[in-house]
């Protein structure tokens, strides 16, 4: 444990900001699916104790029941046609190895049955006692609800009003959610690490075009034409549109070497040839979907947050055969978005405006 704290105090004095990503179960129990190993350095623990157990344990504050809230359930396949706001932050203590408390920006993404978690902790910050679980909505427009005041209510429900909607919690009352102007999709995936994995004939030559993908939330269908049977297993360098490859390629090499939670665009092909004996689409009839992905190495692989930029047709070639590449089709951040758009980077780079929180919380 006196290891531990000397790692995370260490981290601190660096000026590294510790940071982890992690996906949890979408109900009351929370139960953590994947972690990455950027939890030693922000928590101490090793990703082998953290993964199975519920992610609402490891909250400090008193508000740790209210937490799963925040989500819902998804009940029914009408939530699927409507995406919430592109990313909840909160802020709370966490729990360290040694039991002290430590103040965490969470950052947190809905795909599917899942949640992922982006968490940057701020070990140097003294403690101070949260009691209430307050939520900001970044989607361009920011919005906030108090979770822990509103289950204080005696009102049992709210009335959808606007551009909100009602979704009932784990007390049975409800709280306000705000929903997105335009659909954001997004889609959670982890890949294996080769590495640590024995090897297998069925499995060779697929390797050979990158690590296979061993999870991956159902939101992908609304993404690409392809649903989670057909990407068990697959090559994720096969769903990146050739022009791209290079860059993705890169960009595992980059999170290999890094325990950081990193940062990349590139583009997906919209009609991906997943399943032998299918007619392939040809690439100049295929259209490019520009993707934003962050990414961290987790203790199996690699684990990925995609979210949907734009779709683009699919770039041109010179006389040699050579793509002809622009800014558009390379995935750069000049995309067709509603204004006040904030990046994944930027979404989980800020730090605490105060000793606390940003002035605006409380």
């Amino acid at each position: 444990m006196a290891a531990a704290a000397s790692a995370i105090a260490a981290a601190a004095e660096s000026g590294h900001r510790p940071t982890f990503i992690a996906i949890h179960a979408r109900d009351d129990d929370t139960q953590i699916l994947y972690i990455s190993s950027g939890c030693r350095q922000a928590m101490g623990y090793t990703p082998a104790y953290v993964i199975s157990r519920r992610a609402r344990d490891f909250i400090a504050d008193p508000f740790e029941g209210d937490y799963p809230q925040v989500f819902g359930s998804k009940v029914d396949e009408q939530e699927a046609e409507e995406d919430e706001a592109n990313a909840y932050v909160m802020y709370m203590n966490i729990k360290n190895l040694c039991g002290t408390p430590v103040l965490h920006r969470i950052t947190t993404f809905k795909c599917d049955n899942c949640v992922l978690v982006i968490g940057m902790a701020f070990p140097e910050v003294p403690f101070r006692g949260r009691h209430e679980l307050e939520v900001q909505m970044l989607d361009g427009a920011m919005k906030r609800f108090n979770i822990t005041k509103q289950n204080e209510e005696e009102e049992s429900a709210m009335r959808t009003d606007g551009d909100a909607a009602t979704v009932v919690g784990g007390s049975g009352r409800r709280v306000q959610l705000y929903y997105a102007p335009s659909r954001q999709v997004k889609v959670a995936l982890v890949l294996e690490s080769p590495a640590v994995l024995e090897p297998t004939e069925s499995d060779a030559d697929r390797r050979q075009n990158g690590p296979l993908i061993v999870f991956v939330t159902g939101s992908v269908s609304r993404l690409i034409d392809a649903d989670t049977s057909d990407l068990l297993r697959f090559p994720f360098l096969k769903l990146v549109a050739p022009e791209d490859v290079l860059r993705a390629s890169r960009f595992f090499e980059r999170l290999g070497e890094s325990q950081d939670v990193l940062f990349e665009s590139f583009a997906l092909v919209q009609r991906p040839h997943v399943i032998d004996g299918d007619v392939a689409v040809a690439d100049e009839a295929n259209t490019r979907v520009v993707v934003e992905c962050l990414g961290a190495s987790v203790q199996d692989g690699v684990a990925l947050l995609l979210r949907r930029l734009r779709t683009t047709p699919p770039p041109g070639r010179d006389a040699l055969g050579n793509y002809i590449m622009n800014r558009r089709s390379r995935g750069t951040h000049d995309h067709d978005c509603e204004d006040g758009y904030l990046s994944l980077n930027e979404m989980i780079s800020s730090d605490p405006g105060t000793s606390d929180a940003p002035p605006g919380w409380s």
